[in-house]
């Protein structure tokens, strides 16, 4: 028996895995929706686009269909839909007047090529970087030279291929209209802009329809059951339809022409699958979840498309905003949505030619001449006038109009350089006296060639005067740095005192000699206090040589010179939340230069607070008015309840980059949320949790804990019943009725079950980590114990997160998988998983 055994062993075969199953191909009940409200819209525009262009009028359907098809299988933005683009028209009919159809076909295949080359060099991000003024300026000129050409054909007129040769022509046609050709066309731009807006629940049901539908359709039938001779579309047989080409002309030119289509077929491809992102994020539930848009990825599949549009006879091929928004707001969820659109287009153009053929063309006419109305946005505008770039916008919209769309691109991006150089090199230097303060305002860059007129102005101060320089721009190189240095030696060494201030608040604040402050740029994130030197006038040191500003665990306040307690020597009848080893505790002395917080005048404090806040209405409040006031009209809508410790150390906008209006904050000693029917007379915090949950229908509630909590401190070192003899017990105090809430956290963690919280990376360096982690842990037990949150939970409305600080590290963790679990995962390594899957953010 002995020796058959081996050979049993190895007369078994390895387990071999089953075959994996082939998947089949599903297609959700949103993206069949979204498909056919995509086709609704794209087959009107397709021809309209096509009419618009001067070529077939099948080339309008082909490119639908491969746009569809082809660049929403392999391009890198799910939700994009892509076709013949209303800012490819002037393009493509200037190609077209130049060098025919089937060579205008050749170009776009020779575009694509340009565009899969591109692609493979990953050069697509910087493809964004062309300044946002030249994208809506060019968009802009392409919509007025769509609407001016249109209006020619809506009038009953024919168009020409150049705009100044429309406009002037517009006076003749005017006088020699065409009464059908203006009612159809009135009719389709009535029901255009009067259908999204139906009021009351059957409107909501009719706007269902696509209104772009809904204005062919309707011109369509009121001119058969009017009799109007109006010229309709012609479908020629699909036997005759021209196909690609070769380009013959001035090679130079042609290649001018490939780069043309290249370009703006990239640029606003590119734009799309950016807009679409935002689009797709700001929607809730399962639709959220999809990941950015691989960008190369999109310049892959619009540059395959247009190889086979060219090459199948169809116009360029573009990212289409119209059909892209539409696609999203259906609740599409995949590309499948994309691809079943393209697949109804070839459906369409194979079945339903006899009803094609009545639209007329006035119809498609007034369609496209509306869009491109709309492509002369004017939020664009006030985007553009904000930022100081309406010469840009001007300059590319007139270039695009009378010398063509490269060169109108072209003009846009030198004016934009030559503005951004300007901006760099001019400053504007102000001086004013106002109640004997010297203001000297410096707006723009400070460079040495500034540094002349800087010089002359900051020697105006008269000496021993008090100045305030106000430096309003985001650079200063060493010339200028050095003028304003020796400016103030000088300037202070004669008695005088100067402040240096700018966007980010006080950079320097300079007084006579014996009162020097040393603050520098960075150190308000150190929780600084102006520091005078040792021996000042104004110094004030506590027993002992201590300095009598305390900087706790709790971020409280200052203890007065005469105060007999220092860190080591609890108060009586109250649990010390900061021990002498804990972070923060101040118990040795030091020199004045070791930390600008140890020494400080009396009047420090509100001096410091005045200077913040004029500081703030100076310099921030200008940046985020905007926002505030539209917060203030809307209300506040946060999508996190952030629950975490009062301690002065946490900024909860700082850690978390959120700002106005994005958390829902409630913040406690020791980040506690005592259980139902616990709160001992204060609800503050259930109050909180039920308004964040039922009224303001927050998706997430977080619990923060950190590192060296001066609350989890007191917990471990508060003894009841330490003392050997017996006294009266002390009064309880509200902190000491408050942290009762925490002695859950203390017996978990005393139960030792081997499930105790703990990082990824290392264990807890102390018991003060250990109970912080238990901490975060008890606290969503607590919460999930609130009625308002288990309803949500249970509807699936609602997660619950558990996050963990570490202050000296700056770094963040968060509870992974199953609270149970208790494992604090670094959010530095999640992301770095995300990006794995879904690229870099």
């Amino acid at each position: 028996m002995s020796a058959t055994a081996p050979t049993r062993v190895h007369s078994h075969s390895p387990p071999t895995d089953p075959p994996p199953r082939r998947r089949r191909f599903t297609v959700a009940g949103a993206d069949l929706s979204a498909s056919v409200a995509v086709f609704l819209i794209a087959l009107p525009l397709s021809l309209g686009i096509a009419l618009a262009t001067g070529a077939p009028l099948q080339a309008g359907l082909v490119a639908a269909a491969v746009g569809g098809i082809v660049a929403g299988r392999i391009g890198g933005c799910p939700l994009q839909v892509s076709g013949p683009a209303a800012g490819l028209t002037v393009v493509t009919a200037d190609l077209i007047h130049r060098y025919g159809w089937r060579a205008t076909c050749g170009i776009t295949v020779l575009a694509g090529l340009a565009q899969l080359g591109l692609g493979c060099l990953r050069v697509a991000r910087g493809a964004l970087a062309v300044s946002p003024a030249v994208v809506h300026g060019m968009l802009a000129g392409i919509g007025v030279t769509i609407a001016v050409a249109q209006l020619h054909i809506v009038l009953g007129g024919n168009p020409d291929s150049s705009v100044l040769t429309n406009l002037r022509a517009l006076p003749h046609q005017l006088a020699h209209l065409d009464p059908a050709a203006v009612s159809v066309s009135a009719l389709t731009l009535t029901l255009l802009l009067a259908w999204p807006r139906l009021p009351g629940e059957p409107g909501r049901l009719l706007r269902k329809v696509p209104a772009p539908l809904v204005a062919v359709t309707g011109a369509t039938v009121a001119a058969l059951l009017t009799g109007l001779s109006l010229p309709r579309v012609d479908l020629p047989s699909w036997s005759s339809h021209a196909l690609a080409g070769l380009p013959e002309g001035p090679a130079l030119g042609v290649v001018a022409a490939v780069l043309t289509t290249t370009l703006v077929c990239s640029v606003q491809s590119l734009l799309g699958a950016v807009a679409v992102d935002k689009m797709a994020a700001a929607r809730t539930g399962p639709q959220a979840r999809l990941g950015r848009s691989d960008l190369d990825r999109e310049l892959l599949g619009q540059g395959a498309a247009n190889i086979v549009s060219g090459a199948l006879g169809g116009l360029p091929v573009a990212g289409v905003a119209v059909r892209s928004t539409a696609n999203v707001n259906a609740g599409a969820v995949s590309r499948n949505s994309t691809m079943l659109h393209g697949i109804l287009v070839v459906i369409a153009t194979l079945l339903m030619v006899p009803l094609l053929e009545h639209i007329p063309l006035a119809a498609l006419a007034a369609l496209v001449m509306a869009v491109g109305i709309q492509m002369v946005s004017l939020h664009h505008i006030r985007t553009v006038n904000r930022h100081r770039e309406v010469p840009v916008y001007a300059a590319t919209t007139l270039g695009v109009v009378v010398l063509g769309v490269l060169q109108g691109v072209l003009l846009g991006i030198a004016v934009a350089v030559f503005l951004a150089l300007r901006r760099l090199t001019h400053t504007r230097i102000t001086h004013e006296e106002k109640d004997g303060v010297h203001h000297v305002h410096v707006r723009g860059q400070l460079t040495f060639l500034a540094v002349p007129r800087l010089s002359r102005t900051l020697h105006r101060v008269p000496q021993g005067a008090h100045a305030v320089v106000e430096l309003d721009g985001s650079f200063m190189d060493h010339a200028a740095y050095e003028a304003l240095q020796d400016w103030r030696t000088s300037h202070t060494a004669r008695g005088g005192s100067a402040e240096l201030t700018g966007r980010h608040g006080t950079f320097h604040r300079v007084e006579t000699p014996s009162t020097t402050c040393r603050c520098r740029p960075w150190t308000p994130w150190r929780n600084h206090q102006c520091a005078l030197p040792s021996g000042g006038a104004a110094e004030n040191t506590g027993p002992r040589g201590t300095s009598s500003r305390r900087t706790d665990a709790r971020g409280s306040g200052t203890r007065g010179a005469g105060s007999p307690r220092t860190a080591g020597s609890p108060e009586p009848g109250r649990a010390d939340l900061t021990p002498a080893d804990a972070p923060g505790a101040t118990t040795e002395t030091r020199a004045p230069e070791t930390r600008a917080s140890e020494t400080f005048a009396p009047d420090t404090y509100p001096h410091e607070l005045a200077r913040g806040i004029s500081s703030f209405q100076r310099n921030t409040a200008p940046l985020v008015r905007d926002e505030l006031a539209r917060l203030a009209r809307e209300g506040q809508r946060p999508s996190q309840l952030f629950l975490t410790c009062a301690d002065s150390r946490l900024v909860t906008s700082m850690i978390t980059a959120s700002g106005p209006g994005d958390l829902f904050v409630v913040r406690n000693v020791g980040n506690l949320v005592p259980p139902p029917g616990e709160e001992h007379g204060d609800d503050s915090v259930a109050a909180a949790i039920e308004y964040a949950v039922d009224v303001l229908g927050v998706r997430s509630i977080t619990v923060c804990g950190h590192s060296g909590c001066g609350a989890m401190q007191a917990l471990l070192t508060a003894e009841p019943g330490a003392t050997p003899t017996p006294a009266p017990a002390p009064p309880p105090t509200p902190l000491r009725r408050w942290l009762r809430h925490g002695l859950p956290s203390l017996e978990r963690m005393a139960a030792g079950d081997g499930t105790a919280p703990r990082l990824a990376e290392r264990p807890a360096a102390d018991a003060v980590e250990r109970l912080c982690l238990t901490n975060v842990v008890q606290q969503l037990a607590h919460l999930r114990a609130h009625e308002s949150v288990a309803r949500a939970l249970a509807a699936g409305a609602l997660e619950l997160h558990g996050m963990y600080f570490h202050v000296g590290e700056a770094r963040a963790y968060l509870l992974g998988g199953p609270a149970a679990e208790g494992v604090f995962h670094d959010v530095r390594e999640d992301m770095r998983e995300v990006e794995e899957v879904c690229g870099p953010a």
